[in-house]
């Protein structure tokens, strides 16, 4: 009698255990799936919203370029020439700025596809150097490399990276005092990994600050489209890296990036 109690209490047991984990496996399943599904409509909204993009470019560019033939149409005697000019010029500009904030969109929601080759990142490093030490001078601003004695070799695409690198140093500039100051980029191997400091002496942020920088449309200069960074940080995303600020305010900010050497 007690072996048929224990035997019953002993399936029934089992029973619970094995409802149990089917419920679990179940609440599993239900959530993969909801993630497909939001997977699926995100794809969806991003190949719509970059459809849309490109058709809002399209006319722009005519509104552009029409702006201009009207311009040169204009006769310069004419009274009113002046005010029109001034008024179209506006126009233009703004037009100019939708463009531009059309293509960052376009880079940040498109579609990455890396042509990952082995290259040395301190060969990256000075070539961006001397494309942007013009640009650097006219802000007062030192720019100089801190070489590795050793090659930093890892397999990335080039061109992304440089990309990436780029935007980092105009928001490197545009957190520079009138005064000017000084930005260091410098890369090393650690751990099977490589790790790139761009070290900037500007106005540094506040906390609140660099918990949003990489967010995209967040920005804390006038014009901005808040996107540079979050450029940035999708391009290392890709790369299956991560990017990171440390900052203060009044002292600059050094942002970190660690990409696998793979």
């Amino acid at each position: 009698m007690a072996f048929a109690s224990g035997l019953i209490v002993g399936l029934l047991a089992g029973l619970v255990l094995t409802g149990a984990v089917a419920v679990i496996a179940y609440g599993r399943y239900e959530r993969l799936q909801r993630r497909t599904r939001q997977a699926e409509r995100l794809a969806e909204l991003g190949t719509l919203t970059g459809g849309l993009a490109h058709e809002i470019k399209n006319p722009l560019s005519t509104v552009g370029l029409n702006l201009q033939l009207l311009r040169e149409d204009l006769d310069p005697n004419w009274p009113g020439y002046g005010r029109l000019i001034a008024r179209m010029s506006t126009v233009q500009k703004e037009t100019a700025r939708l463009r531009d904030i059309l293509d960052d969109f376009l880079r940040y929601a498109g579609k990455m596809e890396l042509d990952r080759k082995p290259i040395d990142v301190n060969q990256i490093l000075e070539e961006l150097v001397d494309f942007f030490i013009p640009q650097a001078q006219l802000y007062r601003v030192q720019l100089r490399v801190k070489k590795s004695e050793q090659p930093v070799i890892a397999s990335i695409d080039e061109k992304l990276i440089k990309q990436a690198i780029l935007n980092l140093l105009l928001n490197a500039l545009q957190a520079m005092p009138e005064t000017g100051g000084e930005i260091i980029l410098g890369a090393q191997s650690i751990d099977g990994t490589v790790r790139i400091d761009i070290t900037d002496t500007g106005r540094g942020m506040s906390p609140e600050v660099s918990s949003r920088i990489f967010n995209a449309y967040y920005s804390t200069k006038k014009g901005g489209t808040g996107l540079g960074l979050a450029i940035s940080k999708r391009i290392i995303d890709e790369h299956g890296g991560t990017i990171s600020v440390e900052s203060q305010e009044g002292k600059g900010s050094v942002f970190t990036i660690t990409l696998p050497v793979t």
